[in-house]
């Protein structure tokens, strides 16, 4: 017997160093497609690293990891680069999707801004997720809503990137949102 296979289509999107790489790498059942690269001299003055002085690499396409949930769904994530430079590639990425899940950093606020925006100008439901793989947040629920000036609709939720459990349950509530956003049927 032949099963029809539904896709699901997640971003795992955020501002350069969030951790979207590691969620990705944290939750696929796959080994995870990744297009990371050595950052070079020729990123100098380009990449912000305040905050991340030590990273070394970053993803200059996406992506990609794969979970199935059931003999008839597989989850596809597709995660972004998160320089400004490859912006151009995020149209090409959230096409289709169901969601995104906004990493953010508390170290670099300013960096998740571009990526709330995106998703809130297209109407694609995402959460914001923040990645406590640094250590503990200095902040309350309610100084990082009031920061990214997230609509009271929008999921905000505490995460490990590292942590597959954790990355589980960002995407569980990001699907749980976007289901509560569909329209009611008779």
């Amino acid at each position: 017997m032949r099963v029809d296979r539904k896709s699901v289509k997640v971003v795992v999107a955020g501002g350069f160093g969030t951790g979207k790489t590691t969620l990705v790498g944290s939750v696929s059942e796959i080994p995870p497609l990744v297009t990371e690269e050595v950052l070079t001299q020729a990123s100098i003055g380009v990449d912000d690293l305040t905050g991340v002085e030590d990273k070394s690499s970053t993803t200059v396409a996406l992506d990609f990891g794969r979970i199935t949930i059931s003999n008839d769904v597989v989850l596809y994530l597709f995660g972004t680069p998160g320089q400004d430079r490859f912006w151009f590639i995020w149209d090409e990425l959230a096409q289709g999707a169901v969601g995104a899940i906004v990493l953010v950093d508390t170290r670099r606020l300013g960096t998740s801004f571009p990526a709330v925006d995106y998703f809130e100008r297209r109407g694609i439901p995402f959460v914001a997720a923040v990645n406590r793989f640094f250590g503990e947040c200095p902040y309350t629920e309610e100084e990082i809503r009031a920061a990214l000036e997230l609509d009271e609709t929008v999921p905000l939720l505490w995460c490990d990137a590292r942590d597959r459990a954790s990355s589980k349950q960002a995407l569980i509530e990001l699907v749980r949102h976007a289901l509560s956003r569909l329209p009611a049927t008779a």
